[in-house]
């Protein structure tokens, strides 16, 4: 096969045929071409000549030509697609170093071999052309919803038409009673594209909770315009599903928007997710306020936010406790996911049982400690005093502003509870001291001699071990681990040690032994002050 001035035309004209049929740039095509033809021309003149075609974009000639590099001469290696300064002369006037000198050469005859191999280069080239294509197409799509037909079924995964490329919706990303057949329409959502060896792949999703939230969107055209604004969504797919909104406009009611007339918004979403029932939230700013919501219908009687630890405590009536759990825990689940929080839910009688257990808990500890009688450890217990230290130190006014209490009598209970926690301290130091903690550790500022016997219990009994921690060994947290919130106890957090303080006795710990300068935390601290303000 040459190229002759018969068939010169034709390139162009099976460029222009291959890049419509692909749907990709006809330039795209015809670089492919020169590509091909290159490597066939280096074949037939040798591998080591650097031959380059060019395809005239108007005639179709293809034009062959041999280039070589000006080159200092030492550094001459390559006869084939190197000169010298000297040679170049010959082909420049006033040839320098890196300048290019091109002759053109006779076109090839493609045999058979490399006819073949020129067209695998094209459909390479054309391959990655349209993979590319895709990628680009469908990158900036994702998080919107398509609509496609269902083309076969591989493994569970169903494969679908989207026009420009295949999705794959994967079995755990189908609701569960959902079947499909070849030919079916189906509406997806992408929820991510990815460049991978095998070309771009898009993946689909019909249980993402975002599918949920971009069916409103398309539905509710206050939330397409941003006048009501979607600011959390749960599901169960194809069970259940919890959203919360929130209306800038104070003409509009969110949850009303989204319900439409006779329903028929919310209708058919409920539709489209095969009879996935659909609780809309009104979005609220107050945490409490907004569980209370979420956990809906079940009414809650009271709730006790723990920030630290991102639980929260909610108390039902005791008829309420199936509903607000749901089957299989489903509505509590729901509401732990649209807030954000770990939900503890216990009915009033249980919390009432724990209220009175507490109760007697502290007045025996007052009556043990401060050697009272029931009823006199009972009126400290109501008044709110949880800890002999409270006893301790509190203003004595406080104390006399008890119904039956004196500053005798206020005095005398203070003076005990004082010696109680001098000995206590020091049976906690001998403690620490016998367990082996050094005077490194025991004069150190912000520990108590009950932290030091529960640092040396645990093996930390010098300023080294302590300065060695980390926060959360001393203070405790969270630790997630397969969607799961695991709790990680802390050696300090008994005595209800936070992170933050945990932070500052590790540091000055480690400035004291000369491991951190204070000029470096100074210079950190303002740099956290600067970028405070530039965010605020």
């Amino acid at each position: 096969m040459a190229i002759t001035s018969a068939n010169q035309l034709e390139l162009l004209q099976t460029a222009e045929a291959v890049a419509r049929e692909k749907l990709i740039d006809p330039e795209l095509v015809v670089q492919a071409m020169e590509d091909s033809l290159a490597r066939a021309a280096k074949s037939r003149y040798g591998a080591d000549m650097d031959i380059r075609v060019h395809i005239d974009r108007k005639t179709g000639r293809a034009q062959f030509t041999r280039v070589r590099t000006v080159v200092e001469d030492e550094a001459f290696e390559n006869h084939h697609s190197e000169l010298t300064l000297k040679d170049a002369k010959a082909y420049l006037a006033d040839p320098q170093i890196g300048d290019e000198v091109k002759e053109e050469v006779p076109p090839v005859e493609l045999g058979r071999i490399a006819a073949q191999s020129a067209k695998q280069v094209i459909l390479q080239k054309v391959r990655e052309a349209e993979r590319d294509r895709q990628y680009d197409e469908f990158k900036d799509r994702a998080g919107t919803i398509i609509n496609g037909t269902v083309k076969r079924e591989e493994y569970g995964n169903i494969i679908v038409d989207i026009g420009r490329g295949e999705g794959i919706l994967r079995r755990n990303e189908k609701i569960g009673r959902e079947s499909y057949r070849p030919n079916d329409r189906i509406r997806c959502f992408i929820k991510d594209v990815r460049r991978e060896a095998r070309g771009p792949q898009v993946f689909l999703s019909r249980t993402a909770p975002d599918f949920m939230a971009a069916l409103f969107k398309m539905e509710v055209p206050e939330i397409y315009d941003g006048i009501i604004e979607i600011k959390a969504v749960a599901r169960d797919p194809g069970s259940r599903a919890k959203i919360a909104v929130i209306s800038y406009d104070n003409s509009i009611d969110p949850v009303g928007a989204c319900v439409g007339m006779r329903g028929s918004r919310v209708q058919a979403v409920v539709n489209e997710l095969q009879g996935e029932k659909i609780d809309i939230i009104p979005w609220n700013e107050d945490q409490a306020t907004f569980l209370v919501n979420a956990l809906q219908p079940a009414e809650v009687s009271k709730v006790v936010i723990d920030e630290d630890a991102s639980r929260i405590e909610v108390v039902v009536p005791d008829e309420q406790l199936s509903l607000a759990i749901g089957r299989r825990g489903q509505n509590v689940r729901l509401a732990s996911q649209l807030t954000g929080l770990d939900i503890d839910i216990m009915t009033e009688s249980d919390e009432s049982a724990r209220r009175q257990a507490e109760f007697a808990e502290r007045t025996k500890l007052f009556m043990d400690s401060l050697d009272v009688d029931e009823m006199m450890a009972q009126l400290l217990v109501a008044e709110g005093f949880t800890t002999l230290e409270e006893v301790a130190y509190v203003e004595i006014d406080e104390l006399v502003s008890i119904d039956g209490f004196d500053e005798d009598t206020a005095g005398e209970l203070q003076a005990r509870a004082r010696d109680k926690i001098e000995a206590a301290n020091q049976a906690a130091l001998d403690a620490a001291r016998s367990m082996g903690a050094e005077d490194s550790l025991i004069d150190f500022d912000g520990l108590t001699p009950q932290m030091l016997e529960a640092l040396a219990k645990d093996g930390i009994k010098t300023l080294d071990d302590f300065a060695t921690c980390a926060d959360w060994e001393l203070a405790g947290g969270w630790t997630t681990d397969n969607g799961q919130r695991i709790k990680d106890n802390g050696i300090l957090e008994p005595f209800e040690m936070s992170l933050e303080e945990a932070q500052t006795l590790i540091m000055t710990a480690r400035v004291l032994l000369g491991w951190v300068d204070p000029a470096d935390l100074e210079t950190e601290s303002d740099e956290d002050a600067v970028e405070g303000e530039e965010d605020a």
